[in-house]
């Protein structure tokens, strides 16, 4: 099984197959519009509009397991990331991320790149494992998603997969995706 072999519903309610996106370097990121990190909406559809014409893809996926901070409907979500971030790039239909309902995409890009732990170099690396210390103590064990804006990188072939926790920016993986471009 390749991360070719997968389906979502977009944002607008159309089934999409990953194997579209064959070819280009892709960043899967799961998002939430109420979110500490949902301001990095906007340094995603920077790298967008930088990277895309080289062939980069980013595909949003909303979820709201994480503090209920993706409450809105599709149409909602879609309307926040376009007036407030400009957003463009693919957006697909709010979904779980982790745990036995977890949209099957990420349970594949979970076992392709696990959880090797927060970077407590970063501040924000300590912040958040204190959050999920606090609110979600379980999401610690294990490689599942543990909060909103994991971000996972995949070359142009689908099998190099790189995961980046949510405190890591986008901005920061400009040199990364280059090297895939």
């Amino acid at each position: 099984m390749t991360i070719y072999d997968f389906k979502a519903k977009t944002i607008k309610g159309t089934e999409k197959s990953i194997s579209d996106y064959a070819g280009s370097v892709l960043l899967i990121v799961n998002t939430a519009s109420g979110c500490g990190f949902t301001p990095q909406y906007e340094g995603l559809q920077k790298l967008y509009e930088t990277y895309h014409s080289k062939g980069l893809e980013i595909l949003g996926f909303p979820s709201n397991q994480f503090l209920e901070q993706e409450p809105g409907s599709d149409e909602e979500i879609q309307s926040f990331c376009s007036l407030n971030f400009g957003v463009t790039f693919p957006l697909f239909s709010k979904t779980d991320v982790r745990g036995e309902t977890a949209n099957p995409l990420f349970k594949f890009l979970i076992q392709q790149a696990p959880f090797e732990g927060f970077d407590t170099a970063y501040e924000m690396g300590r912040k958040i494992e204190d959050v999920v210390r606090k609110n979600y103590p379980q999401n610690l064990e294990g490689d599942d998603i543990k909060w909103n804006f994991t971000k996972f990188l995949v070359d142009r072939e689908g099998n190099d997969i790189s995961r980046y926790e949510s405190y890591i920016t986008p901005a920061e993986l400009n040199l990364e995706i280059e090297s895939l471009l």
